[in-house]
């Protein structure tokens, strides 16, 4: 178990106010693999990333950011192989990480975190294997995790690294996706940053998307919304599960030794939809280099 104070102040593009991150959260190992991260007035971790060692890494459960309600989903009966908030492609050299997640496919090579003034941080390092158990890809997952109490802001960069030559099939998801748990709801939304809606904004190109639902233990919807580093098309599956898919745009290759990295970020908070501050985040997110 580890403690740490976090104080840090973030001022942010279109944001009048600093905001002000929590100043006393808490990280704990998970003795299979990853972190949960804590905050002392709440009992439930408000966020964990489980790093098994022989299967896919996720992300669940995931507290909205005033401690109730869970807004991850894990295995809903709809799509079994979803796993909360996880990275996975399919077609790749016939290869399918997205659908497939056990130790046949992902051994975990590394796993270090810190937590600091600046937030918490952490890195996976994983293995994906050919059909023969030969290391096809280098997966390295860098996320960074601020809570500032009534929001968070979560950032991923995820790199390939090709072992061998790869090639990425054309298809209308895979990559980064997040499940929610839907059930149906009447408020369940998904929008993107051009104004498309649910199914409206399946295929299209965006900076990003947000998820919106009623879950169980709260009174007001909570939301994820996805922030893309640059446009690309993205999947909203007819259970508002929502994705960036860049294989979409068709089919693409890397060569040995060669990686490819894809940066994306969470704004995550509750009650009404806030389009001026998830359009601000995106503008803020793109603008890094």
């Amino acid at each position: 178990m580890a403690w740490r104070n976090i104080v840090s102040v973030v001022v942010l593009s279109g944001i009048g106010q600093p905001l002000f991150a929590d100043a006393n959260v808490r990280v704990e190992v998970i003795k299979t693999g990853g972190i949960a991260i804590y905050r002392p007035d709440v009992k439930a971790p408000l966020f964990v990333f489980n790093a098994p060692e022989d299967a896919r890494s996720y992300v669940h459960p995931m507290l909205a950011p005033d401690g109730q309600g869970v807004i991850t989903e894990f295995a809903p009966g709809h799509h079994k192989h979803q796993t909360g908030i996880y990275v996975g492609f399919l077609k790749v050299n016939g290869r399918d990480y997205f659908h497939n997640r056990g130790a046949d496919y992902f051994r975990r090579r590394a796993f270090e975190w810190k937590n600091d003034s600046e937030g918490v941080r952490w890195t996976s390092t994983y293995e994906l294997f050919d059909k023969d158990k030969n290391v096809l890809l280098v997966e390295t997952q860098t996320w960074h995790f601020r809570d500032f109490t009534k929001t968070y802001l979560i950032d991923l960069k995820h790199t390939f690294k090709a072992e061998e030559n790869v090639s990425f099939g054309a298809h209308d998801y895979g990559g980064l996706f997040i499940r929610m748990p839907w059930k149906g709801q009447k408020d369940a939304k998904a929008i993107n940053s051009n104004g498309n809606v649910n199914s409206k904004a399946e295929g299209k190109e965006a900076n990003w998307v947000d998820i919106g639902m009623s879950v169980e233990g709260r009174k007001n919807p909570a939301h994820i919304a996805v922030l893309a580093h640059e446009p690309v098309l993205w999947r909203v599956d007819g259970q508002l599960g929502v994705g960036p898919a860049p294989s979409r745009a068709g089919a693409w290759k890397l060569a040995k030794g060669e990686s490819k990295t894809v940066r994306n970020r969470f704004y995550v908070y509750s009650g009404e939809f806030q389009h001026e501050q998830v359009e601000a985040q995106s503008k803020a997110f793109s603008a890094i280099r």
